[in-house]
């Protein structure tokens, strides 16, 4: 199990979501296709995109209206602190310091596209960076570099696959020490696993594409997958919190790790002993999850792994609308077999997600499919929504979960939509994250948040949302109308995550991304007002920092400063998120 250290060629591109061969582009027609291989989209033109997007919004989209992405980055100067870099330069070698521009610039924001990569496409520049990277390829190396930033003062950011939504990674813009970030990419490997005990030791710079591949290798999944899972890594995972798409079956990130490694200014947090379950009063591991960069550096971690399901199957159910489909929801949770994913979309992210469909279906179905659905059962094609299921297991599971899913959906008025439609439903989520990118182009801008909230509160929170977005729109005097769209993609005893994809067109808007923030602030305000929590997975970073006195009591927050300042007393991980905001005085 042992794999090079080095790093391969990267393959993403340096700003955009997604791999560098990947982009959809439109003709002078208005059609659309997905370059690349990588994807079930790629390879057809998909002509129903821009029609559905034109009439959603209200705006004209036109081909030779783009917006130029800014060739030339304007990176500021690096903060260079001497004593640190020799001293770093005698424990690293050369291949694993980098003090590139361009590298700088990659390193210093994630995927937040109303603000970092809005400011870097399209203003070329970010107010502040980070001064260096550096990539350690064992826990030894993490340790020097976290002494040395210590004794010389210096800020260190833990840096994994770069896809946060929260403004994570923003470097603060009144921080005057040196700025290192610490890629974790090197450290990727697979360092055992307990066959017998269904256990695995893994370095926390992995990606999910790739820890799934190494344990495929040896018959195992983790069976976490988010929807960043091709670039997103095991240490990010757990320093934000994470939740997947199978979180039915294998659990969200803090029920798939047994035990965290952190190095600290101050030293080593981990257990002596990983086991099952331990009843040892407070365990400091468990104050690792939602780190965010602020206490040190995650290196490895325990986690639990499964063999490869012996059967995996997809499914699809269509509902008259979204509120049956929660009903359906809310009874198979407490009624039924959870299959290991299963997500309700509203009727707006239904209609988008049939606009992507290729341009040569068999036409004959597609009309017998929707004679029945419009004709026989009467549903509204402006009312519909539809779920879509992934079923794994052992053959006899995935039996079971089929024999009660879908009978019990036709009480609820469900009608099956067939196990392809099932299967482009999970998969079209990898590849519509590079939608966002593609219509930023087209002056329109968007993003996506998300909130865990109670069942009853589901349905009224949503169209409290839609409303308060609509009054939004015409307060700032927005061009067209607002894009709101929400689906339920996880579920609980208690309730459910609802993920929200919010955007408008700015077209002769001068300063969109202040509208979007004020606008998307209100937004969560009202999820807020309605019951619904601050984050469910996204995490703080510095978009939601201003909520947290309504989360959290002040006694609450302080305790967590002060256990901070007792394991990094300098601030090393000063990079500010969540309850770590300091303000200037800190440096």
């Amino acid at each position: 199990m042992k794999d090079s250290k080095e790093k391969t060629a990267p393959e993403r591109h340096p700003h955009r979501w997604g791999f560098h061969d990947t982009q959809f582009i439109m003709n002078e027609n208005k059609e659309v296709h997905l370059s690349g291989e990588r994807y079930n989209l790629c390879g057809y033109t998909i002509p129903d995109l821009i029609p559905f997007v034109e009439l959603e919004t209200g705006v004209d989209i036109d081909p030779k209206k783009i917006q130029v992405e800014k060739e030339v980055k304007k990176v500021p100067s690096a903060i260079v602190n001497e004593g640190f870099l020799e001293a770093v330069k005698g424990v690293l070698a050369d291949h694993q310091l980098n003090s590139k521009n361009k590298v700088r610039l990659v390193h210093s924001h994630g995927q937040t596209s109303a603000d970092e990569i809005y400011k870097v496409l399209y203003s070329g520049t970010l107010d502040r960076v980070v001064d260096l990277v550096v990539y350690p390829e064992s826990e030894e190396n993490v340790e020097k570099i976290v002494a040395l930033a210590k004794e010389h003062d210096v800020c260190l950011v833990p840096y994994g696959g770069g896809t946060n939504v929260s403004g994570a990674l923003v470097c603060l813009q009144d921080e005057k020490r040196m700025i290192v970030s610490v890629d974790m990419g090197r450290m990727n490997r697979v360092l055992w696993i307990d066959k017998q005990n269904f256990r695995a030791c893994i370095e926390a710079g992995v990606s999910g594409r790739d820890l799934e591949e190494k344990l495929g290798q040896e018959g195992y999944i983790l069976g976490h997958e988010p929807d960043s899972l091709e670039f997103s890594t095991l240490g990010g995972w757990i320093s934000t919190n994470a939740s997947g798409m199978k979180k039915n079956r294998y659990g969200n990130i803090e029920d798939i790790v047994e035990d965290v490694t952190m190095i600290t200014p101050e030293g080593l947090i981990e257990s002596k002993n990983s086991t099952p379950r331990r009843a040892l009063g407070i365990q400091p591991h468990y104050l690792l999850f939602g780190s965010e960069g602020n206490l040190g550096i995650i290196t490895k971690a325990i986690v639990k792994v499964y063999k490869k399901p012996e059967k995996r199957e997809y499914g699809s159910l269509v509902f008259p609308n979204f509120e049956k489909g929660v009903e359906f929801l809310y009874h198979l949770r407490h009624e039924g077999t959870l299959p290991a994913s299963i997500r309700l979309v509203d009727n707006l992210q239904f209609r988008f997600g049939h606009s992507l469909k290729p341009s040569s279906p068999d036409v004959m179905i597609d009309k017998l499919k929707k004679f029945f659905l419009f004709k026989v059962k009467g549903f509204d094609p402006m009312e519909m929504a539809a779920c879509t299921v992934l079923m794994e297991g052992s053959t006899a599971e995935v039996d079971q979960q089929k024999n009660i899913i879908f009978p019990m959906a036709k009480k609820y008025g469900g009608v099956s939509g067939g196990a392809s439609n099932g299967e482009r439903g999970y998969l079209l989520t990898f590849a519509i994250a590079y939608i966002r990118d593609f219509f930023s182009r087209y002056h329109i801008i968007g993003e996506t948040f998300e909130t865990s909230i109670a069942w009853d509160k589901i349905v009224p929170t949503c169209h409290a949302v839609v409303k308060k977005a609509e009054e939004k729109h015409k307060e700032f005097n927005l061009p067209g109308k607002p894009f709101l769209s929400y689906r339920v993609t996880q579920t609980y005893h208690t309730g459910v995550c609802i993920y929200f994809i919010y955007a408008f067109s700015h077209q002769g808007i001068d300063n969109p991304t202040d509208i979007f923030h004020k606008i998307e602030r209100e937004l969560r305000i009202t999820i807020m007002e309605h019951g619904g929590s601050l984050s469910h997975h996204h995490g703080v970073g510095k978009i939601r920092q201003s909520f947290l006195p309504q989360v959290f009591s002040e006694t609450g927050m302080e305790s967590l400063r002060q256990w901070k300042d007792k394991i990094d007393p300098k601030n090393i991980f000063g990079i500010g998120n969540g309850v770590f905001q300091r303000g200037e005085e800190k440096h």
